[in-house]
């Protein structure tokens, strides 16, 4: 990139004309699954390579117009980030770490071949439309509101290379507990078929490109009754690495925890490095390395892994129940939620909701 993002941009509101009534958005409140209904407003940025970033502001959310030679929609140059902000019993909303999501997504632009998004910049977006929409929190249970930022190349020009106008934007959605009734173990398919990211590829960026390779495995876990799938690494299909939107945990006979290590092609999840220092918070030792599947199918047969979980931003923690492959299948725990998992689960739920001190430091006040 040959222009220096402009530090600390501000998005003043200009808002909706015909924002969602309070009663229909109070229905959409009571049930609002997961990413299927959006706020009134979004944020929205432009770079360009002569003007670096400006014309930044929160407007009605709407369509986006591109032109069809838009080179998003032909070389994939695009980057997003999730986060949540959570309502706390007294009313105030706060977001989780939204420094870390910052920091990931300029990591993530720069292996885009995108301008980065100075985290001043970014925490003013997010700031700005939660204010803007804070009527669209909701409350109660594990309930929040999502929040995508996200990074597209706008530049209508079909030549192979970096974008020289991209877009950047954040929108909203309110979102359900994930196990609106009760947390269940999932079930996750091996697949042995298709891999996630190779070395010096784009696994550790948070880029859609990624996500589309992994839907046809999923496709593949859904038809084998599973809801998750597990990949392998590309070079000798034998280690273990993340799921298709999930890092994995490893809980083991003598209460230390393994996860696998990151190599370049696994994402960097927040919520999986808040675990790691919220495990050792719980007295449990945490290491990060390699585990193959052959450890994992052996470790459950012979009892030394004891419980195995999943964790992402949509779901927090997930306890996984089985392991299903073309070789058979492994069941953790009698395919019940694990002690270690739920008592971690829990205590980043309750920092989360703000039931718990904040003693990392993580959450910020937006309201």
């Amino acid at each position: 990139m040959t222009a220096t993002p402009t530090a600390g941009l501000t998005f003043p509101v200009t808002p909706s004309a015909v924002p969602v009534s309070e009663e229909c958005r109070a229905e959409i409140l009571a049930a609002p699954g997961f990413g299927k209904h959006f706020t009134d407003h979004m944020a929205v940025a432009t770079w360009t390579v002569d003007a670096g970033w400006h014309d930044a502001a929160v407007v009605p959310y709407g369509p986006l117009q591109l032109d069809p030679a838009a080179a998003v929609l032909h070389y994939a140059q695009e980057v997003f980030e999730g986060l949540k902000a959570y309502r706390h019993a007294d009313g105030s909303v706060w977001t989780f770490r939204p420094e870390a999501n910052a920091a990931r997504m300029a990591r993530s632009a720069r292996r885009l071949a995108l301008p980065e998004v100075d985290e001043a910049t970014f925490l003013e977006a997010i700031t700005q439309l939660i204010r803007a929409d804070e009527a669209w929190v909701p409350t109660g249970g594990e309930s929040s509101l999502y929040l995508r930022p996200f990074m597209v190349a706008t530049e209508a020009f079909l030549g192979v290379r970096a974008a020289r106008e991209v877009k950047f934007l954040v929108i909203a959605s309110p979102a359900g507990s994930y196990f609106p009734g009760g947390v269940k173990p999932v079930s996750i398919w091996l697949s042995q078929n298709y891999t996630r990211a190779a070395f010096g590829g784009t696994g550790s960026a948070k880029c859609g490109g990624n996500y589309a390779a992994s839907l046809v495995a999923q496709t593949e876990a859904a038809e084998h009754g599973c809801d998750q799938v597990c990949f392998l690494d590309a070079g000798e299909r034998k280690y273990v690495e993340e799921l298709g939107g999930m890092n994995l945990y490893f809980v083991h006979d003598d209460g230390s925890i393994v996860t696998p290590e990151l190599t370049g092609t696994i994402l960097e999840g927040i919520t999986r490095d808040s675990i790691v220092q919220l495990a050792k918070d719980l007295g449990h030792e945490v290491s990060e390395r390699r585990v193959s599947i052959d450890e994992w199918r052996e470790g459950v047969a012979s009892g030394r892994i004891t419980e195995v979980f999943a964790c992402g931003t949509a779901a927090a923690v997930t306890p996984v129940g089985r392991l299903v492959s073309a070789d058979g299948e492994l069941v953790h725990g009698g395919g019940a939620a694990g002690e270690v998992t739920m008592a971690i689960r829990g205590k980043l739920l309750d920092l989360q909701y703000g039931r718990a001190e904040d003693t990392h430091g993580w959450l910020r006040r937006i309201v």
